[in-house]
């Protein structure tokens, strides 16, 4: 999140002036020279800030009259702090949030409205509201990135096994097909077609034990040739 400056800082604290204040905000300045503050910003000076009521700051504040912001956060800028600290659980974004709340109650004083609240409750709210909004985003992309780092690996393993799934299916397939034809049938039939040994026996007209013997000796050749590729097999003999 980029940091916005605003003139509550430094010297504006003390309701001094904020050095930054004519390339920050150039409408204030614009505004000042102006004269349209009837001409004048002498009411503004002569108003006792530490006594002068919320409402009172915020015709200051709308009139671009900095010591009158100042006087705002020196009022409400702890309570809003430390709100949004709780929130979020982080100092860092804490004055973020600060600074973003009273950033916009300079920019736009004309979204309070005195006969809906106190400027406290206001800028509270506003607080709160930026908070959770932040929360919810980062817990958000806390879930994406989660999301992506299973979905990678899910897919990264299932790529991979399906390959090697793949390369040994074509290993098998050869070496099944470079056996004599007696085997490679008898195999077949009882690896393959899931038949019993008696079973081929019987649809092959051979004897079983003549069945077995060509379904061992085939085996070992498979055995021997997947070997050769680093393919271990867990074929029982018969």
């Amino acid at each position: 999140m980029c940091r916005r400056e605003i003139p509550i800082t430094g010297a504006a604290f003390s309701g001094g002036r904020s050095p930054g204040l004519d390339r920050r905000y150039p409408r204030v300045v614009a505004r000042r020279s102006s004269g349209s503050v009837g001409g004048s910003e002498e009411p503004f000076d002569m108003l006792k800030l530490e006594t002068a009521s919320d409402a009172a700051l915020m015709v200051a504040i709308a009139r671009m009259h900095e010591p009158a912001l100042a006087e705002a956060y020196r009022r409400h800028g702890g309570a809003v702090l430390a709100l949004a600290r709780r929130v979020l659980g982080s100092a860092d974004l804490a004055e973020e949030v600060t600074q973003e709340v009273f950033v916009d109650l300079w920019d736009s004083p004309e979204r309070f409205d005195p006969g809906r609240g106190a400027l406290r409750t206001f800028l509270m709210t506003k607080a709160h509201g930026r908070a959770v909004d932040i929360v919810r985003s980062e817990s958000a992309r806390r879930q994406r990135e989660e999301r992506t780092v299973r979905e990678t690996a899910v897919s990264g393993y299932d790529i991979e096994h399906q390959a090697w799934d793949l390369a040994i299916a074509e290993q098998v397939k050869a070496a099944v097909t470079s056996l004599p034809v007696e085997e490679r049938t008898a195999i077949e039939m009882a690896y393959f077609d899931g038949h019993t040994y008696r079973e081929v026996a019987s649809i092959l007209g051979q004897p079983e034990g003549t069945v077995k013997s060509r379904i061992r000796s085939g085996l070992r050749r498979l055995r021997s040739a997947l070997a050769q590729h680093g393919v271990e097999t867990a074929w029982t003999e018969p």
